[in-house]
């Protein structure tokens, strides 16, 4: 639809759903610019983002409005699930309630949520729309959630991983001490066989020398038991 007029002999002509605005010649963008993930994949009882930012060409305001909706799967009823306004007004009924999250920052066009405790019948269509008047005109885009059961396979791969981050290091380490202590007990054995005797310094420094092979042992107790701790709280 198009509207034209005069206002003192100056045309103008309006385009209300493309938001653009005709005046004097020149074209004014009334509009935002919304952007967000196509496909989200989550895990059953793992937090999820919905991530969403926009662009605006006014500032923001306190009359800025943000809405997310959800469509299950084969189903045209959208539901809303999130409004802000100044302030973060998640659902209070339905399956999402107590479980949404505001992530966001207006200020730097982000319209992120969250969603705690995911479950499969999260499963759907997610939008999330912006205004920032006088912005009103702009895309809605479409989110979809995914959510499966963490498989046998993925908590594997990171349990390797976690093995990887922790093992390897402490088998250097480990290396490093039986390394010097076999030279160690080299020397002993040589030095025993010629009759040499050790002087006050080279005592000290023995002394010195166990208490460091003592902390290296120390250490690989440590990031054994820390390897454990870790592998119990992936299951």
């Amino acid at each position: 639809m198009q509207q034209s007029g005069a206002a003192g002999g100056r045309g103008y002509a309006l385009f209300p759903l493309l938001g653009v605005l005709f005046f004097q010649g020149v074209y004014i963008v009334l509009s935002l610019e919304i952007h967000a993930d196509a496909h989200v994949r989550g895990y059953v009882g793992e937090k999820i983002k919905l991530k969403c930012t926009f662009k605006s060409t006014s500032d923001v305001t306190d009359k800025l409005t943000i809405d997310w909706t959800y469509r299950p799967p084969s189903s045209s009823r959208t539901v809303s699930i999130f409004h802000y306004q100044s302030f973060q007004y998640p659902t209070t009924a339905g399956t999402f309630r107590d479980r949404i999250s505001w992530v966001g920052n207006v200020y730097k066009g982000d319209a992120s949520i969250s969603i705690s405790n995911p479950t499969i019948k999260d499963n759907g269509t997610f939008s999330c729309a912006v205004k920032n008047p006088p912005d009103v005109h702009h895309n809605i885009p479409m989110t979809e959630l995914t959510v499966t059961e963490r498989g046998f396979g993925t908590m594997l791969s990171s349990v390797a991983l976690l093995s990887i981050l922790v093992f390897v290091p402490s088998a250097v380490v480990v290396a490093l001490l039986l390394v010097r202590m076999g030279r160690k007990a080299a020397g002993l054995k040589k030095r025993s066989r010629s009759g040499y005797k050790k002087s006050s310094i080279e005592v000290s420094d023995d002394t010195d020398q166990e208490e460091e092979d003592a902390c290296m042992a120390r250490l690989c107790v440590r990031c054994a038991e820390c390897l454990d701790s870790d592998y119990e709280e992936t299951y």
